[in-house]
């Protein structure tokens, strides 16, 4: 717990916040009260209502401060654009957050409502829950709030809105000219967001992308990210008998699917967790500079093994950040017949597996799973998109039935680009201590479709804290991160010729 106190009191202190800047500690105040009535409207991506809530806070919110707002319709929910006035020399910002969550099980939170906030401070037993009326006096840099999108991405989406507020009462005039787009499906994949982006595409333009989604490296230092994995679906199903079928009567005779699946399934990696498939990884060429970005990352692969739990990690890159330039092949899930106390002394009737496969700039997901399907007939199954009739049972002896999802592509933005390089010099200024650069991030954000259709650089910032249980229950956000983020946008709101 010192830890996290000292970490807090260190980033507060190298971003320039004063515990004597008044004005600063009211705001960030302020801020903590609204996370806390943003949050209380529930925000499940799969339900369109609370989406219109939450769009309704947000016109209200942005407009308040000025902004034009937008509500832009797409195929699915709709995404919530907010400008400025646009001033004529300046260079414009897009930022990118998403205001959507995932959904929650109130059974497996510390809290009785997920939405209704609560705010606890580190002790021997864990967290104790706190009044908010002991922040009037003070505010305390490792203590947290905890529920639902407070830090995925509710909480930086409100220190924005706040960091304007306090250039406004600092006097200080915006460097830039500033446009926010947030998505409602994030956590549904964006399926919209690629033919919206073209739609929208002029009202969009902007000379930098810069998206506030994700967290801080876990080290605690200011992390700057430049690019993303992308990723796709498949699911594929092995067929053995048309129903279970007694293993003591028809064991040794009736296929077992889940051997085969198992089998199939090996056939594709070797026992360090390399890809087979030939092609795979094709045009993937790391240089000596890239890999001295890489290996900048404190990272220590002992560290993230104990922590995880296993002895020996994968050996697809020689170290953690140089795994994550290779595309995946990852096994997300097993089915096939029953286990446990519901096991039966049966043949199951099928296996099935589903993969996801995250890919990187040089992979393309269509590509990928052309030479998945390609590696499959080769095993000898004959490949089908349903499932088998009693005809096709009858002919073909070894058959896999593949469901395919769609692309999420990747993005990346050069290392050596100006503003990458600016702002990563400003930050260290700002912070007071190395930015720690990443390359590629291995989650996916979708928003390469903002890269590819409006052909502008774009910098992942994160602002909050790493630990900070993002789709899980007790997600939360320190009020450090809290006051992080405010002094991040009010510095990269009001710093002339950070783009040049």
């Amino acid at each position: 717990m010192k830890k996290g106190f000292f970490l807090g009191l260190l980033l507060l202190s190298t971003i320039g916040y004063s515990q004597n800047d008044a004005l600063f500690q009211t705001q960030w105040r302020h801020t903590i009260d609204q996370i806390v009535d943003f949050v209380a409207l529930p925000n499940d991506a799969n339900d369109l209502a609370d989406i219109n809530r939450n769009l309704f806070w947000l016109e209200k919110e942005f407009s308040e401060r000025g902004f034009n707002t937008s509500v832009l319709p797409t195929s699915g929910a709709p995404l919530f654009f907010a400008a400025l006035p646009q001033k004529p020399g300046l260079k414009t910002f897009l930022i990118y957050m998403h205001f959507d969550g995932q959904a929650v099980d109130p059974a497996k939170w510390s809290q009785a409502d997920p939405y209704q906030v609560v705010l606890k401070s580190p002790d021997q037993t864990g967290w104790k829950e706190r009044p908010f009326s002991d922040l009037n006096d003070s505010i305390p840099e490792n203590w947290r709030l905890f529920g639902r999108s407070t830090s995925d991405d509710k909480g930086p989406i409100v220190a924005l809105l706040n960091a304007i507020d306090l250039t406004m009462k600092r006097g200080v005039p915006l460097a830039y000219n500033i446009k926010v787009i947030l998505d409602s499906e994030e956590e549904k994949s964006s399926a919209p967001l690629a033919q919206a982006v073209v739609n929208y595409k002029e009202l969009l333009a902007a000379d930098i992308l810069v998206i506030n989604d994700g967290p801080l490296h876990p080290s605690g230092a200011p992390t700057l990210i430049y690019g993303c994995r992308g990723i796709t679906t498949m699911e594929l199903t092995t067929y053995g008998p048309l129903v279970p079928q007694h293993s003591g009567h028809y064991g040794n005779f009736a296929p077992n699917p889940a051997l085969s699946l198992a089998q199939l399934l090996a056939s594709m990696k070797d026992q360090q967790g390399r890809v087979l498939i030939p092609g795979y990884y094709q045009g993937i060429e790391i240089s000596d500079q890239v890999n001295q970005v890489l290996s900048a990352v404190p990272d220590r692969t002992e560290a993230i093994a104990q922590s995880l739990g296993f002895a020996q990690p994968d050996a697809v890159g020689a170290f953690y950040q140089q795994s994550l330039q290779y595309p995946s092949l990852n096994i997300r899930g097993m089915s096939s017949a029953w286990v446990g106390d519901q096991a039966r002394t049966v043949v199951p009737a099928t296996a099935t597996a589903a993969l996801d496969l995250r890919l990187v700039v040089e992979s393309d997901g269509n590509r990928l799973k052309q030479l998945v399907k390609e590696h499959i007939k080769k095993q000898g199954y004959t490949l089908l998109d349903h499932v088998p009739s009693a005809q096709e049972r009858e002919r073909f002896a070894k058959i896999v039935s593949i469901t395919e999802g769609g692309v999420t592509d990747a993005f990346r933005t050069d290392l050596s680009l100006p503003f990458g390089q600016t702002l990563k010099a400003q930050m260290e200024s700002w912070y007071g201590e190395p930015v720690v650069q990443i390359r590629t991030m291995g989650g996916t954000v979708p928003i390469a479709p903002f890269v590819n259709a409006l052909k502008i650089p774009a910098y992942i910032v994160p602002l909050v804290n790493a630990d900070n249980n993002q789709h899980s229950p007790n997600e939360n956000i320190t009020l450090g991160q809290v006051a992080y983020g405010i002094k991040f946008f009010e510095r990269l709101l009001t710093t002339p010729n950070l783009v040049p």
